[in-house]
């Protein structure tokens, strides 16, 4: 057989790459011909080689003993050790895995038929011996790496979960106690916008944590019923816990009037809590004294909302990572990194786009673009 397997070597790895391409989504990869079924055609050569010649260590150290009984991997082991972790990374699935080793098995069995090659019991065992360790090593690779990279992926999910959770119940707490320190101070009232942005930080920060527990109970994260609600109390409400913010950081915040009858519609707490995000990271950024700007207007069948700050522009680089998780391109590290992500899944949950446009040497404007509805 290993006369059979050389001479027709070319031959076999033709027919196994022609049988991989009808299958749906495949096709032979540089990849796939290096640690794949070529070098294992090889190995099976030589094993058969050096059983024939009597050396049966000499093949047992190539591809193994029946079974895969071993301390360590042989060299067709670690071959395709590695072919299962390609295909991995190429998307493939473990069945694929399988498949590629059969295809081999196919074709040496189909062009042995048409060539009239007869080949002894010893030699079909040794060649199924070789499938059965190849393959093995091959998936349990394949489902060690997918499994890995599984569990990474769930971590990073959690960790991406907590800090938005730790991320919007500070926003609240910011705003609750910058509330009590201006009540304090007795220049403001409970009975005035700044009670009213105390109350609505407690009530935020209580349903974070009730939609937190929802989702340790369902293992899922629960849908919010969408509504349609007035634009203008909308941007009244981000204003008011925002002048507090703006007085603190020492910088002007003007806010366009609103036409009250326009309408978004959507998770009206999150979209808040993105909008309190993008006025936030405006007055962390703002150049001392300077101006934030809050403009809410329709624009055709879109409602736009604009926060404009004047930071002096933009650091180098691709202004879209800034909305990475937990990626902090400014000086000030105070943060988690989460916000702009947090704010932009949250705008585009409800249909809407996140946007941000530089202005260098003077600042930036992140913008919130959302379907108009009817208040009718």
């Amino acid at each position: 057989m290993h006369d059979f397997l050389a001479n027709n070597h070319d031959e076999l790895i033709a027919r196994c790459i022609e049988k991989v391409s009808r299958r749906p989504k495949r096709n032979a990869t540089p990849k796939q011909l290096k640690n794949g079924i070529p070098r294992f055609l090889g190995q099976l050569t030589r094993t058969l080689e050096a059983e024939q010649d009597g050396d049966a260590g000499a093949g047992l150290k190539i591809s193994g003993a029946s079974g895969g009984d071993g301390a360590a991997l042989s060299e067709m082991g670690v071959s395709a050790a590695a072919h299962g972790t390609d295909l991995l990374n190429l998307g493939y699935t473990v069945d694929q895995v399988v498949h590629d080793y059969g295809d081999l098995c196919q074709a040496i069995t189909d062009l042995a038929f048409e060539r009239d090659a007869p080949f002894s019991v010893d030699e079909f065992r040794t060649l199924n011996r070789c499938l059965d360790n190849a393959i093995a090593d091959a998936v349990t690779e394949f489902s060690f790496q997918r499994d890995s990279a599984i569990a990474l992926q769930q971590s990073a999910d959690l960790n991406e979960r907590l800090g938005f959770l730790m991320h919007e119940l500070r926003n609240s707490l910011n705003s609750a106690t910058l509330a009590v320190t201006a009540i304090e101070s007795g220049t403001m009232t409970m009975a005035g916008a700044t009670g009213s942005v105390l109350k609505r930080s407690h009530v935020a920060m209580g349903r974070l944590i009730d939609r937190s527990l929802d989702e340790v109970r369902i293992k899922g994260t629960p849908q919010e019923p969408h509504q349609v609600f007035p634009l203008a109390p909308f941007i009244a409400e981000a204003r008011d816990a925002a002048e507090l913010d703006a007085k603190t950081r020492g910088c002007t915040f003007t806010v366009t009037e609103v036409d009250p009858s326009l309408g978004i519609q959507g998770n009206r707490d999150l979209l808040l809590a993105a909008l309190a995000n993008l006025l936030h990271n405006a007055f962390k950024f703002t150049h001392s004294h300077t101006e934030v700007t809050l403009n809410a207007y329709a624009q055709g069948d879109r409602i736009v909302i604009v926060v404009k700050d004047h930071c002096g522009g933009l650091p180098p680089g691709d202004p879209e990572q800034m909305f990475t998780p937990f990626t902090q391109r400014g000086e000030d590290k105070t943060g988690l990194g989460l916000g702009l992500s947090i704010a932009r899944r949250s705008v585009e949950a409800d249909g809407g786009m996140l946007s941000v446009a530089n202005f260098p040497d003077t600042g930036c404007a992140f913008t919130i673009s959302l379907p108009r509805r009817s208040l009718q």
